[in-house]
Formats: C-alpha cells, sequence, structure tokens
C-alpha cells in the first residue's frame, strides 16, 4: 500500500485510529501525529500502559487485547517488536482494515503476517504529511 491513490484512499476512507506506543508529551511524534488526526475529526485511541485519564478525546487503553474496533492501528514501536504486535493484532476478536507503520519503523515479516490475513499495511511512512499532502 504505498501508492499516493492507496494512501489518499486510506486517509479518506478511514476515521478511527488507535496509537500503540503513544506518548503524552506533545513534542513527540507518537503524540503530535494522532493529535493532528483527532484536530481533523478521527476518533484516536492511545495504546500504551502508561498513559492515563483522557488522550486526545479518548481514554487510553494498556493493551491492544483491550481495544474497542478501529479502522487502523498505527505503530510508534521498534521493528523487533512488530512480528509480536503482528500476532497481537491476529488475535483480537475483530480486524482493523490497516496496518500503519509509522516513519522509520518497517518489518516485511510481520507486514506479511497482516496481509495475509486481509489487512493493509503501509511501512515507513508518517500519516501527517500524507494526510496533509494528499486530503489537505
Amino acid at each position: 500500500m504505498s501508492t499516493d491513490a492507496d494512501l489518499r484512499r486510506i486517509l479518506t476512507e478511514n476515521r478511527s485510529v488507535a496509537v500503540l506506543g503513544a506518548k503524552e508529551s506533545p513534542y513527540e511524534a507518537a503524540y503530535y501525529v494522532p493529535a493532528y488526526l483527532h484536530q481533523r475529526g478521527w476518533r484516536v485511541v492511545g495504546v500504551n500502559p502508561k498513559l492515563r485519564g483522557d488522550w486526545l478525546g479518548s481514554p487510553p487503553v494498556a493493551t491492544l487485547a483491550e481495544l474497542d474496533p478501529v479502522d487502523v492501528i498505527e505503530v510508534f514501536r521498534r521493528p523487533e517488536f512488530l512480528v509480536g504486535h503482528a500476532r497481537e493484532i491476529l488475535a483480537l476478536p475483530w480486524k482493523p482494515r490497516v496496518a500503519w507503520f509509522q516513519l522509520g519503523i518497517r518489518d516485511d515479516a510481520a507486514a506479511a503476517l497482516l496481509q495475509d490475513a486481509g489487512i493493509k499495511v503501509v511501512q515507513d511512512r508518517c500519516m501527517m504529511p500524507e494526510h496533509r499532502r494528499l486530503v489537505g
């Protein structure tokens, strides 16, 4: 999923995102990227056991297993964790439409596991500049 048409479709047809590795600091990409999406009407849920209270309009969850269904799972975790996270995503009783590995994050084995289950995968791209560029 790397053509502009594919990315534009993902960014316009989906409206909810879970942020795996979400942060509290507004200076970190795992906060300001989802904050950007939230400001544009996306429902955003943080996934991090360290988050407390309200996070960008929704209560955060500690693990992927606690998530209610979302369209996209955006991953802000190091590549060595991706295969494990792919297995966690596949164990959910529901499936997201898209797994989006943030800029600098790539693992072809994890991507293949998700794609084999019918989940679209975007690797090594940032949702914020792609949204700005393709949707505005």
